[in-house]
């Protein structure tokens, strides 16, 4: 085969690779109008004032909810959007360490945690996961203090969800320096929880023990938080 003939195959298997066509659309479309900000953001280094805790999900979107660019949002991502407890019980994992750095070396002000509607994580931790998914399995007994005593339904899905929110933001205040930045009044704590269907994020208003539209509340959900009382009268945690 000719050379020529060689680089034919090469560009045709080219352009049907998806994945490489998008990085050069990025280097050649997106990058030239923003170049100076991304070296902005290695000559002065980032300083991002938000981390942002989300599911995996593929439908969420933290740059499409928040309107933020480049160097603007601290993100970690994970199934279910959990925090693992500070103490090291759950093992070893990159959210506590994203959460250290967060507010110890990048000192953000604040912290959103962002779950959503629909979440396979939730009713995983309902129906199980598969036998052979060993760490998924460990890793979804963070939703269990959230898990309702009902017959799972849709609206039953998306409560609990709200409520692995509430759980994962109580779960933040065990971790000294996230407790510490809070009281001190220099770091925020946000609950969200995304309704794909309708485009609107509900924050979790503390005062009120309920997840407000975005659309409809004062603010975009504040803590400290204390043990979250559903209108039912119902604990989801203790301190």
């Amino acid at each position: 085969m000719s050379s020529t003939a060689g680089e034919g195959c090469g560009e045709v298997a080219a352009e049907s690779d998806e994945l490489l066509l998008r990085l050069r659309q990025f280097h050649s479309d997106y990058f030239p109008r923003h170049q100076q900000r991304f070296q902005d953001l290695v000559a002065h280094g980032q300083h991002p004032k938000t981390l942002f805790i989300g599911c995996s999900d593929s439908r969420l979107v933290p740059y499409l909810l928040t309107g933020a660019g480049p160097g603007e949002l601290f993100i970690v991502r994970n199934v279910g959007a959990l925090v693992p407890p500070y103490d090291g019980s759950h093992g070893l994992h990159g959210t506590a360490a994203a959460i250290e750095y967060a507010v110890l070396t990048l000192q953000v002000e604040h912290i959103i945690v962002c779950g959503h509607s629909h979440c396979g994580a939730i009713r995983a931790a309902y129906e199980g996961a598969p036998d052979e998914a060993v760490n998924l399995r460990n890793w979804l007994h963070l939703v269990d203090e959230a898990l309702l005593p009902v017959q799972v339904s849709p609206e039953a899905l998306d409560r609990t969800g709200q409520r692995s929110v509430v759980l994962q933001l109580e779960r933040l205040l065990e971790y000294p320096m996230v407790r510490r930045a809070v009281e001190a009044a220099r770091l925020q704590l946000h609950g969200w929880h995304y309704v794909i269907e309708q485009g609107e994020v509900h924050v979790f208003d503390a005062q009120q023990g309920a997840f407000v539209p975005a659309t409809e509340a004062d603010h975009s959900g504040t803590g400290p938080y204390r043990p979250y009382v559903e209108h039912d009268g119902q604990v989801i945690s203790e301190e």
